[in-house]
């Protein structure tokens, strides 16, 4: 995930409230900053904390030691927000379209969604977007990376995740401080999640410690199938032409039909396991589906340049970069899926099994 506060502090838009609001945040947040070590060393400090900040510090140490990450203070440091995420994301999509409605920044390009610290600017932006006939979702942010325009701390928002999570989520957002390619959400959120994912594979393997539990990687991947099923449906369904009644009736009929296939998988399958019925109980609407397929569609290319790259880092990022620099169609072609996605990995932008 990334954070556009650095691009709107250097910004000279119209829009002068809205990033006053997004400094004051990021001030706050880098105000709330202690560091990691002499929490660690203070006799005060909650033994669980302590816990989850050695880990954090050596999964800091190995993003840079081990997957030639930048070396820099960012996750050396601890902010407790006093909140359960450190933002909200607010996406927005015509009635019949899968295409978000984008904002554009000096730094970060053009995202596919608008972040707020406070809620109730929020909430005001949503009611603002629904009245101009938009469908609209809110995301709970709990990690960015400002891409190295600040050292990012390990916010309390990370720490309700389990070991696998904190650790691949700093090297995520490491990640994203190493190659970032302005308005291409696809190719960073892949890009980074690859990094996420084979790494913690190396994290494991050097300490001797067993890979993370497959089966909720396996349901995840099965989640996905689902919901990016149900986008093509209704992208073929949008291309068609029916007049707006019809095609709002058959929009319905394609949602009613993903529930019930969640729900047979859950009930057979997954033997009753329901961490993800929240999200099928809700809303959904073509907002709530925007993130599906921007952290994991590249994957497998990604993977596959790896290999190429000798399975080393600094090869890696090489080649990567060389796609980044090149043009749009380029990339497309070398990175575009021979297989199955993998399955989505970053919390509360793409739903995750409840606890």
């Amino acid at each position: 995930m990334l954070m556009l506060g650095a691009a709107v502090c250097l910004s000279g838009c119209s829009t002068i409230d809205y990033y006053a609001h997004l400094a004051k945040g990021q001030y706050a947040l880098l105000a709330a900053r202690q560091p990691i070590a002499t929490l660690v060393a203070d006799p005060a400090t909650d033994d669980r904390l302590r816990a989850r900040l050695k880990l954090a510090l050596e999964a800091r140490a190995f993003a840079s030691d081990q997957l030639a990450l930048p070396r820099n203070g960012s996750y050396t440091d601890y902010a407790d927000l006093g909140r359960p995420y450190v933002l909200q994301n607010v996406f927005a999509t015509p009635e019949f379209s899968l295409d978000a409605v984008e904002h554009c920044f000096p730094i970060a390009g053009c995202v596919a969604y608008r972040g707020y610290y406070d809620g109730t600017r929020a909430k005001a932006e949503v009611e603002r977007l629904k009245a101009q006939g938009y469908e609209v979702h809110v995301g709970n942010v709990p990690a960015y990376s400002t891409l190295g325009w600040f050292d990012d701390p390990v916010l309390n928002t990370m720490l309700r995740w389990d070991d696998d999570e904190l650790v691949g989520t700093i090297f995520h957002e490491l990640a994203h401080q190493q190659l970032y390619l302005k308005g291409d959400t696809r190719f960073n959120e892949s890009f980074a999640t690859f990094v996420e994912q084979q790494g913690l594979r190396q994290w494991h393997a050097a300490r001797g410690t067993p890979p993370a539990d497959s089966t909720r990687s396996q349901r995840a991947d099965q989640f996905a199938e689902l919901i990016l099923a149900l986008r093509e449906r209704l992208r073929a369904l949008y291309a068609s032409g029916l007049p707006a009644p019809a095609m709002r009736a058959r929009k319905q009929t394609e949602i009613e039909r993903l529930r019930a296939d969640y729900r047979a998988l859950r009930d057979g399958a997954w033997q009753g396991y329901r961490g993800y019925d929240g999200w099928i109980d809700g809303e959904i609407n073509n907002a709530k589906l925007l993130p599906f397929g921007l952290y994991h569609q590249w994957l497998p290319g990604f993977a596959s340049l790896y290999d190429r790259s000798g399975k080393t880092w600094p090869a890696f990022f090489a080649a990567a970069r060389r796609l980044a620099d090149g043009s749009a169609a380029a990339r497309s072609a070398a990175l575009e899926p021979s297989a199955t996605p993998a399955a989505p990995s970053t919390p509360d932008t793409i739903p995750t099994a409840s606890p």
